[in-house]
């Protein structure tokens, strides 16, 4: 485990079709003053002024720092030892692999310089390898994570963890039962299953080519 010294708040957020405009005010409502990009492939077809090149240049200007974080904390690796043999990304090997603890480590030393918030695509964190990959490594580090949502609102981990386990048929551990002695068995169960469906997958025959 790793030790719980940041100093700063950990926050996530997804761009998904925000204006540049609106994104950089989310952060600066939260005093967020490191973006850690946690995309794979820092660019997007759809929405060009979150390509890499602009969204840093964008940041500078609002007195925020850009870092990468994508080759070791993505949610696309490029180690085909991290995949299934069905093609499906293998979050609990990942965060095994030395390569993501080394970008962990990289995180939790850049919240040591102020609230870092973690960057990718999509909106909801349930829907994300923030969420489902990335987020389980933080809190086991002792982080108390925060989800932007949009509009700026924040949702806790444990609340986006409420969400999941009730999604998933197991509200009866949520933080509002009476009874929560299984709720890490079942949360690990239902992020399994929640990753089975929004984790990234090749097929079995391109394994071969990453």
């Amino acid at each position: 485990m790793l030790p719980p010294t940041q100093s700063g708040v950990f926050f996530t957020i997804g761009h998904s079709n925000l204006e540049a405009e609106a994104l950089l005010a989310a952060l600066q409502r939260h005093s967020v003053v490191i973006l850690g990009d946690v995309r794979s492939r820092p660019a997007s077809g759809r929405y060009p002024q979150f390509n890499r090149e602009f969204l840093e240049e964008a940041l500078a200007s609002a007195g925020m720092r850009y870092e990468f974080l994508g080759e070791e904390l993505g949610g696309r690796p490029g180690d085909p030892r991290a995949y299934r043999s069905d093609g499906l990304v293998d979050y609990a090997k990942r965060r095994d692999s030395a390569e993501f603890r080394s970008g962990l480590e990289r995180a939790l030393a850049l919240s040591r310089g102020g609230n870092l918030a973690l960057l990718c695509a999509e909106e909801d964190p349930l829907e994300c390898h923030r969420f489902l990959l990335i987020g389980p490594a933080l809190v086991a580090a002792g982080v108390a994570l925060q989800h932007i949502r949009r509009g700026g609102a924040l949702e806790s981990q444990r609340e986006a963890e409420d969400r999941l386990l009730a999604l998933h048929g197991f509200a009866d551990v949520t933080s509002d039962a009476l009874f929560t002695s299984g709720r890490a068995a079942a949360l690990e169960d239902a992020l399994r299953l929640q990753s089975e469906k929004y984790g990234f997958r090749v097929s079995p025959e391109a394994l071969e080519s990453i």
